[in-house]
């Protein structure tokens, strides 16, 4: 789906753009950016921001640009900058000549610091940060003015370009804005804009060794580029104060409206690229891209397709106060668009074999299968059908209960796509476990139709053993079993111990043999699944993406009752 296919609904973010056009603010014009820092990869929730501001400058005929905020070398990585551009383009959207980077803005930003000291409203500190926190005061008590807030201009001038040149130690002397100790907003209480860091950055090397603060970065860059609508999140709603404050204190070639959405909030999912960073570090999980991260990356391996979640993102809405999504519903996006367009397979995950006593013996039989019914010109398939076959081991029991309507002794059951099939008896190994069925097979029945007109409770899939393909298959669940794992002091006390199985003795049907990665499936009554980087032509990998249950259409349906 592309930004044309969206039926955009209203919300307050657009229905203020919407009025600045009619006023002619901005001179018409509609500039917005995405503005990660490159400190990590970009999660669930980042989609929510990505596609809000793309598609708002394409409805209104303007651009967004993507812009690092690349401001703390110590953290930041080529890496990353890379992963973002990577997932942003895989999302289906593209900044064309628009890319950007603070560090691009680095010397226009010392020389707006540089104003804001002739001016008066800039000076150099040297307390601790010990003693910067002791003199901020509280939100019910006034901070104390730092005693070197009275310096001079030009003595401030002359100690920031010192601390400029490398004269200083780190963590010696910052530059602050001169503000308001007693103002209610503790953003407001003089805040560092500059701070000495003598680390390499990953463009400028080791040009710098002073370097911004994002919240003097951020607001200038943002100027500097002309945007008009600075969207963000919640959490920079106190902030708007001092955005505001450096944009109409220096000479900016625009003055942008920063509105402040709720951000997305996801059960079950970790949104704090902190705590994510842990998790690779500390190799609970492999890499950034493991398919249980909340990444763009490790959703792409897991199975997740652009248009599901640029869907989940229009259906969840801009709202101005925080809530949280059920990740049912995001699961049922993804249900409803490879519904669409995965081809329909067979697998079996946990192998039992099954032996046609009656079937002849070395012949094959090719039989036609749909490959997506909901898609008639993605056309049909031949399975191969012989004497040996593989079902799922739990479509068999025993001895059953009253409900269980798959195979078992004495029972008949379809086979899909093929034949009836009876079972006539048992083979265990010697401790005493199920290893093979004997079963009979009703060649009248080819397709799945009795001409006796005698019905079945239950159709099996299967695989030819002979031609089936060894796979291995990756199962995935919640990486956390409590909703909100951001608000457990040690997250990692409620990790999800069965958040992944995998299972080295699958087949899958011949199809399938030589797809690409990234290729998805639905392994029919099993879920929808994706082939793995890690495939190789010895070996074919795959990740469920999710079980074909729809938690969210349920809830749905019953809510409608």
């Amino acid at each position: 789906m592309s930004i044309a296919d969206y039926s955009p609904g209203s919300n307050f973010i657009r229905n203020i753009i919407a009025e600045d056009l009619k006023n002619g603010k901005n001179d018409g014009e509609v500039i917005t950016r995405f503005p990660p820092e490159p400190n990590g990869y970009l999660h669930i929730g980042h989609a929510k921001s990505i596609c809000l501001n793309f598609t708002l400058a394409a409805e209104n005929n303007g651009r967004c640009h993507l812009r690092f905020d690349d401001t703390n070398p110590s953290k930041e990585d080529t890496e990353y900058t890379d992963s973002i551009q990577r997932d942003v383009k895989w999302l289906g959207f593209d900044w064309g000549q628009h890319l950007y980077f603070a560090s691009d803005y680095f010397e226009q930003l010392y020389e707006y610091a540089e104003l804001l000291i002739k001016a008066g409203k800039a000076f150099v500190c040297d307390l601790s940060p010990e003693e910067m926190r002791a003199y901020r005061g509280t939100l019910t008590e006034p901070g104390k003015n730092s005693p070197y807030r009275e310096r001079t201009a030009e003595e401030n001038l002359e100690l920031f370009r010192r601390m400029r040149a490398g004269d200083f130690p780190d963590g010696a002397r910052v530059l602050r804005a001169k503000i308001d100790m007693a103002s209610p907003n503790l953003n407001m209480r003089d805040p560092v804009i500059y701070r000495i860091l003598r680390a390499t950055h990953h463009r400028t090397g080791d040009q710098w060794c002073i370097y911004p603060m994002y919240d003097f970065a951020h607001p200038l860059s943002d100027a500097l580029e002309k945007i008009t609508h600075s969207i963000c999140t919640l959490e920079f709603e106190d902030h708007r104060p001092l955005y505001n404050w450096f944009v109409e204190q220096l000479p900016v070639p625009r003055k942008p409206q920063q509105i402040e959405f709720a951000r997305l909030n996801l059960t079950y999912t970790m949104m704090s690229k902190r705590k994510l960073l842990q998790l690779v570090q500390k190799e609970i999980v492999q890499g950034w891209d493991d398919p249980r991260m909340p990444t763009l990356a490790g959703l792409r391996r897991r199975g997740y397709t652009p248009a599901a979640i640029r869907d989940f993102c229009e259906r969840i809405g801009v709202a101005k106060s925080n809530s949280v999504v059920d990740i049912a519903l995001l699961e049922h996006c993804l249900r409803e668009d490879l519904n669409k367009q995965a081809a329909r397979v067979m697998g079996v995950l946990r192998p039992l074999r099954v032996v046609l006593e009656n079937y002849p013996e070395g012949q094959v039989e090719e039989l036609e299968a749909v490959n997506n019914p909901e898609d008639p010109t993605m056309g049909v398939r031949k399975l191969p059908f012989s004497k040996v076959l593989y079902i799922e081991a739990e479509d068999f029991m025993e001895d059953p209960p009253k409900k269980f309507y798959r195979l078992a002794p004495g029972r008949e059951v379809r086979l899909r796509y093929g034949y009836f099939i009876k079972c006539t008896d048992v083979i265990k190994d010697q401790a005493g476990k199920v290893v093979e069925l004997r079963c009979t097979y009703d060649p009248e029945t080819k397709g799945g139709a009795a001409p006796d007109g005698r019905k079945v409770k239950a159709t099996l899939h299967w695989v030819s053993a002979q031609h089936a393909i060894p796979a291995e298959v990756r199962l995935y669940d919640n990486l956390f079993t409590v909703e909100d794992p951001g608000a457990v002091e040690d997250s990692e006390t409620c990790l999800n111990p069965a958040s992944l199985e995998v299972l080295t003795s699958a087949r899958v049907e011949p199809s399938l043999g030589g797809a690409a990665p990234e290729s998805k499936f639905q392994f029919e009554r099993l879920g929808y699944f994706c082939i793995d980087p890690d495939s190789t032509g010895e070996k074919l990998v795959f990740n469920r993406t999710v079980p074909l249950r729809d938690t969210w259409a349920k809830i749905k349906q019953a809510g409608q009752q």
